[in-house]
């Protein structure tokens, strides 16, 4: 087994190669368990945001309007941006294991404080606050994930790990099923109790988080070396003794932080295509999610009337068609490869969100049949908008993975999803199902596009080493 060593300035590691040729362990089931919750929070979050709406219509505090409803909505992807791009280049300078353990401080403490709000102003403040808490999240644990993960089941772990997001919505649907029953909780205050279930997962994952250790890869870019061996030796205790072999070394120089104008050219110089197929796909997604899920519960109290509090029944065939399909397809990102499996979820989603869209319009469907088009629809595109994450975070030098996730997020969300929310709220507003159905295809445009784009441009990262994929930006 090699040693990482120092020599004038330069460090020869052999820790990335002894990370990827471990079989999966009980650690590596940990890693995803505690950080892997993050999603079902954010789950949990923009279900109890949805599903709540008709909650806050009828509020006699707030007694908000489908716009502003959309406004919330608006504001909780607003903040998710400023917190991805912020703690994103504090992740790549402090390290993975601060980052995650701030930004989920900062999500609990502002989720409880949105159940105090008390008009309109006040929900939209706290729901940024908790946004950039989410927001954050997604870069430090996205950049953990890819880095303690072994290469060969790396597109499965990751899909699977972004699919829990919709664990966290069933939880939030059957949440909203008891706390949205005026017969149990008053209209006022069931929507307040539900958001603290946000803050209790908040205080567990604190306590799971405990035992998962920096990066050594990112501790390695900085220099320290030998706190990286003793992580490595710890990860490696967990499975049996590895056979003896002379393995891959990687050479570099380690640098405590990486200019602005470095990362600049490496997003939009060296690696244009890969920017091109990274902007196409979050963006898209972002849209396609954010517009569709966060006016959900407004299309069937407006279009169905269905009541608010009957919500939670409607999201859970739909949380479980979003859940199954990266727990289903994960494994052929990782055998047929990712450029095949990314075009072709992003395409078949874009379809299929089409013909929804015009079953809709033409009013051929019920609200349980169209609950049914959406469990389908999502089935697959619930894949292609974890495969964007994946892509954003396994193709871009280690240095600079945290910001480029937040880069990529933020510009996906920003550009897709702030106004996404906004859009479908006015459009639902206007109660033509014509009007909806002019958003539905823009969405479904827009993912068919991506798709193309990465079938044309998409990296062939499946089973590839980090270092192999993109050499860190120190390499020798």
């Amino acid at each position: 087994m090699n040693e990482g060593r120092e020599s004038s300035g330069e460090i020869v590691t052999d820790i990335p190669a002894r990370l990827d040729r471990l079989p999966w362990s009980r650690f590596h089931t940990l890693v995803v368990v505690a950080l892997g919750i993050t999603w079902i929070l954010d789950g949990l979050e923009v279900t109890l945001a949805g599903a709540v709406s008709g909650a806050l219509k009828e509020s006699p505090v707030l007694r908000f309007t489908n716009t502003e409803v959309g406004m919330a909505g608006a504001a909780y992807l607003a903040g998710a941006v400023l917190g991805a791009v912020f703690f994103g280049w504090l992740t790549d300078r402090l390290g993975r294991k601060k980052l995650f353990t701030i930004t989920v401080l900062v999500y609990l403490s502002a989720t409880a404080a949105t159940a105090f709000s008390w008009n309109l102003w006040s929900f939209l403040l706290f729901r940024l606050v908790t946004g950039m808490g989410i927001g954050g999240e997604y870069t430090a644990i996205n950049s953990a994930i890819q880095e303690l993960v072994p290469a060969r089941v790396r597109g499965w772990t990751d899909l699977v790990i972004n699919g829990s997001f919709w664990v966290g919505a069933a939880i939030g649907g059957v949440a909203a099923i008891v706390l949205l029953d005026p017969n149990l909780v008053s209209p006022d205050t069931g929507w307040r109790l539900a958001f603290f279930i946000g803050a209790v997962l908040g205080l567990i994952i604190m306590i799971l988080r405990r035992w998962i250790p920096e990066s050594p890869r990112w501790l390695m870019s900085h220099g320290r070396i030998a706190e990286a061996e003793r992580v490595v030796a710890h990860i490696e205790s967990f499975s049996p003794p590895q056979p003896a072999a002379k393995l891959p070394t990687l050479t570099l120089r380690p640098r405590s932080r990486t200019p602005m104008s470095e990362v600049a050219h490496t997003l939009f110089v060296t690696h244009r295509p890969r920017t091109l197929v990274a902007l196409a796909l979050m963006t898209s997604q972002a849209f396609f999610y954010n517009a569709i899920f966060f006016t959900y519960a407004l299309i069937l109290t407006d279009f169905y009337a269905v009541p608010s509090q009957a919500i939670g029944w409607f999201i859970l065939p739909f949380a479980a068609g979003n859940f199954l399909g990266p727990l289903l397809l994960g494994r052929l990102f990782d055998t047929l490869g990712r450029r095949p499996m990314i075009a072709g979820t992003y395409i078949l989603s874009g379809l299929l969100l089409a013909g929804t869209g015009f079953l809709f319009a033409r009013e051929m469907v019920s609200a349980s049949q169209l609950t049914i088009c959406w469990s389908i629809v999502f089935f697959f595109a619930s894949a292609a908008a974890s495969s964007a994450y994946l892509t954003v975070s396994e193709t871009y030098p280690l240095e600079i993975r945290a910001l480029a996730i937040a880069v990529f997020y933020s510009l996906g969300t920003g550009l897709g999803g702030v106004a996404g929310p906004w859009l479908f709220g006015a459009l639902i507003d206007t109660g033509s199902r014509m009007s909806v159905l002019g958003g539905y295809l823009f969405g479904a445009v827009l993912m068919i596009g991506a798709g193309l784009i990465a079938w044309r441009f998409a990296v062939k990262a499946e089973r590839r080493s980090l270092e192999d994929i993109s050499k860190p930006l120190g390499a020798v």
